[in-house]
């Protein structure tokens, strides 16, 4: 279904839970990653254990609003711009997209949600606990980072998959494309089954294929600089969770953001990478749920 907030138009999926719900969780799906990315096991242990299940596209993404007026950035530029001490002025902002999650609880009345956010959807659950505690019961910030400038980045093979492009036009360029990321980035201790994987991969290309968007979400974590700094003020009971293989956003930015958020609970898990396969949703599940039954 489609709801309102921002002047955007937004898909999400409501899912409640089966008797007297125990609360509601809201997911926020991370860099040009769609609602149906969540892994349905996931989903499922969510809802049993009683909760209500919020998930939607952000914006530039999925079924949401495409925002193609507002152009394609140039990251290249924005780097070197960056690298020089120039402030970066992408056409929104982190604060935004966590905006725009709080406009979705609105549209759907709800007053206050654990908040589970995934990479740049972590970045996006930390600025809406910021910007609304009282808004939130606890955060989840799974394969995220604080975005503190000096924390290593990628593997260079993780990098060039994230900056390279399909080569060609059609659905199964896109299809091999997205299937080589995923590789670059996935779970050594935890592989994808490849037959459902492409599956997964093809059922989103032909869902919804926004580049462009993608770019700009990119921009948005680009110049979010100063969150970092920001993190002590989270009040909020928060859980992080990072894989100790990960090779888009390493461990360290994990321990990173948890050592600044007071009172921050710290799981780290051999073998996960920066992806959801089956085996890391199984290692993810227990202190997930630990954490959010203990915060109603």
């Amino acid at each position: 279904m489609k709801v309102q907030a921002n002047g955007i138009a937004f898909e999400v999926e409501d899912r409640p839970a089966p008797g007297e719900p125990r609360g509601t969780v809201l997911l926020v799906m991370g860099l040009g990653m769609q609602l149906i990315a969540w892994p349905p096991a996931l989903l499922d242990a969510l809802a049993a254990d009683g909760f209500r299940v919020i998930c939607f596209d952000n914006r530039d993404c999925g079924l949401s609003t495409c925002l193609d007026g507002l152009g394609a950035p140039n990251l290249p530029l924005a780097a070197l711009r960056q690298r020089l001490g120039f402030a970066l002025r992408p056409p929104y902002t982190l604060a935004d997209m966590a905006a725009d999650a709080l406009g979705v609880l609105d549209a759907l009345q709800v007053q206050r949600a654990h908040v589970v956010g995934v990479s740049m959807g972590g970045m996006i659950a930390q600025r809406l606990a910021l910007a609304a505690p009282q808004r939130v019961a606890s955060l989840s910030s799974i394969m995220s980072s604080s975005g503190a400038r000096k924390l290593p980045g990628p593997r260079p093979a993780a990098l060039r998959a994230l900056f390279s492009r399909p080569k060609g036009r059609g659905e199964e360029a896109v299809v091999r494309h997205t299937l080589g990321l995923l590789r670059a980035i996935g779970s050594p201790g935890f592989p994808a089954d490849p037959i459902a994987q492409r599956a997964q991969v093809q059922r989103a290309v032909q869902r919804s294929f926004t580049p462009a968007g993608t770019l700009r979400q990119m921009l948005a974590v680009m110049a979010d600089g100063r969150r970092a700094d920001e993190l002590p003020r989270i009040a909020v009971p928060t859980l992080v969770v990072h894989g100790k293989d990960d090779p888009l956003v390493p461990l360290a930015c994990g321990e990173d953001t948890a050592r600044r958020i007071p009172g921050a609970r710290f799981v780290a898990v051999a073998g996960m990478g920066h992806d959801l396969p089956p085996g890391v949703v199984d290692m993810l599940l227990a202190p997930l749920l630990s954490h959010l039954r203990s915060h109603p």
